[in-house]
């Protein structure tokens, strides 16, 4: 009988050292969304919406010059055709075709999820949901960003960024504060607003300053010359609602993508749309502000 116990008792050690080996059954954990860098994204449409007359406008190698007989007031620069599209940087396993729609959401976490998350009010956790997906895709959609995946790259960063800017565009206080019209231009956040006193009368729009070794010169200038419909007599691209304030650096519209490429030849470009608008705000000797410094330059 003693015998009989010693087995079973031996038995029942075993048994109880197999279950601390294996521990507590697994338990089974979802996979977290993937994470990506800027550097490992790609457009998301290959080659973008682009359009006939569109061309980089880089002027700032030459003085401008305005031919003789000519006035500044030349007839109104060209409209572009058709509505501009912003493309989105994404994985290279999310670009779509020209022409095609985002047919799912994305799974992927963007370098710019957190701040997604923060101005769509959603849980600031910095991983892609199906929830946050579908907020960031009808953002992407209200401003024009294809392709509409909600994944938060480069791009619909930027245009957070220039939402959250709205409210206070100079709350930081960089721009001075003149009795003076000044066009406060931000190199740091890639904006631009007029601003007289206190007052903002031209409010924060998106910007595209000078690329690496071409950078935008920072400084305070004025207005020296506005030219409606002027050709660069560097590139002979159009510079539509061009106004000068450095030597060949102005304020200008463009006809691409105003978040396409690395950046202007030290121009500060605006959307079409905006350089027009800010050309019925600003005068000849009016103040530009210009500070910080192109992400990335």
């Amino acid at each position: 009988m003693r015998e009989g116990m010693k087995r079973t008792f031996s038995a029942l050690l075993v048994c109880a050292s197999l279950l601390v080996v294996a521990g507590p059954p697994a338990v089974a954990v979802a996979p977290s969304p993937a994470a990506y860098a800027v550097s490992d994204l790609v457009p998301g449409i290959p080659g973008g919406p682009r359009r006939a007359e569109e061309g980089d406008t880089p002027d700032r190698a030459l003085m401008p010059r305005i031919p003789q007989g000519r006035t500044a007031e030349d007839p109104m620069p060209r409209r572009p055709r058709g509505r501009q599209w912003h493309i989105e940087y994404v994985p290279r396993s999310e670009v779509v075709r020209r022409g095609t729609r985002a047919s799912s959401c994305s799974r992927s976490t963007g370098p710019y999820q957190r701040q997604a998350e923060h101005y769509l009010r959603r849980d600031v956790d910095g991983r892609q949901s199906m929830g946050d997906c579908r907020a960031i895709r009808r953002f992407q959609q209200m401003h024009h960003i294809a392709p509409a995946s909600g994944f938060a790259g480069p791009v619909t960063g930027a245009v957070v960024r220039l939402m959250r800017a709205k409210k206070d565009p100079n709350r930081a206080g960089h721009c001075p504060e003149r009795p003076e019209r000044t066009a406060c231009v931000d190199l740091d956040r890639q904006l631009m607003w007029v601003q007289q006193g206190e007052q903002v009368i031209f409010p924060p729009v998106a910007i595209r300053s000078g690329r690496p070794t071409m950078e935008t010169r920072t400084g305070t200038y004025r207005i020296y010359l506005r030219h409606r419909s002027h050709t660069s007599n560097l590139y002979h691209t159009p510079m539509p609602f061009a106004q000068f304030f450095d030597r060949g650096e102005a304020l200008h519209g463009v006809y691409e993508d105003i978040y396409d490429g690395p950046g202007s030849h030290g121009c500060v470009n605006l959307t079409w749309t905006d350089a027009r608008k800010l050309w019925d705000v600003l005068k000849k000797s009016d103040i530009v502000h210009v500070w910080g410094r192109k992400p990335g330059v």
